[in-house]
């Protein structure tokens, strides 16, 4: 395993045990998935929280990295299509600033899922 591939592991458990971390500390947050319009909206924003947080607990341990991060592809999927999505309406420019961090974390997480 070379120095990019754990790079780019540490990077994304980073990013997926702190954002499942602050959805269990953060009330704002609950906000945020009551205003997705979604159902049992806190119930969902603790389980993406939950699978956040062991996925990347796994990734960061190495071990069943490829199942680990297909849960974690879904979740970036989501969130693009829930919350950045929609600001297409303000334009394709803007859509792309609020979605590039999403965008980022998505492209790094295929490469994980195809690195062999």
């Amino acid at each position: 395993m070379n120095i990019s591939h754990k790079l780019i592991r540490y990077v994304i458990a980073y990013v997926f045990i702190i954002s499942g971390l602050m959805k269990l500390v953060n009330e704002d947050l609950g906000n945020v998935f009551i205003n997705l319009g979604l159902p049992f909206p806190l119930f969902l924003m603790y389980a993406v929280a939950f699978i956040e947080i062991v996925c990347g607990i796994l990734i960061l341990a190495n071990k069943m990295v490829h199942q680990a991060v297909i849960p974690l592809i879904g979740i970036m999927i989501a969130a693009i299509l829930l919350t950045k999505v929609p600001s297409l309406n303000t334009g394709f420019m803007q859509f792309a600033f609020n979605a590039r961090l999403d965008i980022v974390m998505l492209v790094l997480l295929w490469v994980l899922y195809k690195w062999k």
